[in-house]
């Protein structure tokens, strides 16, 4: 007779013989064990405790990211030996595995909140209404942090960004449905160019728009170019996210489709693209994401402006990832705490632009 022991792996056991029950007992992933916990607690603390007195007592080594490193070292080790004491070698792997998924992911939350948290505490000081209204056409080095504002640079951002958006977005998705739908011969080497772009550093970007577009070209620094520098950036974002997202569209749709007469053209645009709507939201949000702080390629075509300009295609035109480089290296206290205004800002904008899209969309396909 064949019944369940070991860790839930059914191997044959004869009747007669006794099987204890932390033999038959079942591993159970969710499950929370408060003697698990209690010892997860301890081998922190005792991580903790070893980790202070090798690395601040008896060695020469300093500094929180090192002894970061290694007491979660130690403490991994010691959940280790205490877990495999309480339970059989398939149980402690699984538990170690969910105590380093887990603290991973607690590790990149705090990380997130303590970047925002601390962007917030610094940039809020300066945070008035008159951010948004005001430029520094008229402020001095020596103005308090509260006088002048970012709009020219808010206002440039939303510009760059949005032309970036119009250009990138529908040439990413024609191109991850050429990819998807059609293949060819032609697939193989556009996503290789596609996967090679990804890798392109911003700087790169940038110095090809400005020896094409403003030195080819004899045009002036303005908005439009840097626009085509963060495109550049998006676009393999864009292109990659949507054909990894128009692959999950069922194959029975498109069957369907073509099965009641529709073109290829009919089942791209009323069956596929509408079914992937949500993935291609999320395609525009990475893409955006890859490219609102981009700091680089701004510098080598937009220029910097401290006052309003409204016209994209004439004449510099700052935006807030240049706005924030720009006061950050001023050595007045009043234009560091700016920079962590416009800082603070651009997380905002970026939170902003996020749920629009979102709602857009929803509204859009609904």
């Amino acid at each position: 007779m064949t019944i369940l022991q070991g860790d839930g792996i059914d191997s044959p056991v004869d009747v007669d013989e006794p099987v204890d029950a932390d033999e038959r007992h079942r591993i159970r992933v969710r499950r929370i064990d408060p003697d698990d916990l209690f010892a997860v607690v301890g081998s922190a603390l005792a991580a903790f405790c070893l980790a202070w007195l090798g690395y601040e007592r008896l060695t020469p080594l300093s500094g929180g990211l090192g002894f970061f490193v290694v007491w979660y070292v130690l403490f991994i080790g010691f959940a280790a030996l205490v877990l495999r004491d309480r339970h059989s070698w398939i149980a402690a792997k699984d538990k170690l595995a969910s105590i380093v998924i887990t603290s991973s992911g607690v590790l990149v939350v705090a990380a997130l909140i303590l970047i925002v948290g601390y962007t917030t505490v610094r940039g809020v000081e300066a945070l008035r209404p008159h951010f948004f209204t005001q430029t520094l056409h008229t402020t001095g080095p020596l103005a308090p942090a509260t006088d002048g504002g970012g709009a020219h640079a808010i206002v440039g951002t939303i510009e760059q960004v949005g032309l970036a958006v119009l250009v990138s977005v529908p040439l990413g998705i024609a191109c991850a449905l050429f990819l998807n739908e059609i293949g060819g011969r032609l697939a193989r080497p556009v996503r290789l160019i596609v996967d090679a772009m990804s890798a392109v550093p911003s700087i790169v970007a940038g110095l090809f728009i400005y020896a094409f577009f403003i030195v080819g070209l004899h045009q002036h620094f303005s908005g439009f170019p840097a626009a085509l520098a963060l495109t550049v950036l998006m676009l393999p974002t864009v292109t990659r996210t949507a054909e990894v997202v128009l692959r999950l569209v069922p194959g029975g749709l498109r069957e369907g489709s073509l099965a009641l007469g529709g073109s290829e053209w009919r089942m791209a645009r009323l069956v596929i693209l509408p079914t992937a709507r949500a993935g291609l939201v999320t395609a525009v949000i990475l893409g955006v994401a890859r490219a609102v702080g981009e700091t680089a390629p701004l510098l080598l075509t937009s220029g910097t402006n401290s006052d309003m300009n409204w016209n994209p295609f004439k004449g510099p035109q700052e935006a807030l990832p240049v706005f924030v480089y720009n006061q950050i290296r001023s050595s007045s206290d009043s234009s560091v705490t700016r920079a962590w205004t416009g800082a603070l800002v651009l997380l905002l904008l970026v939170l902003v632009l996020f749920v629009v899209a979102r709602r857009l969309a929803r509204r859009r396909f609904a």
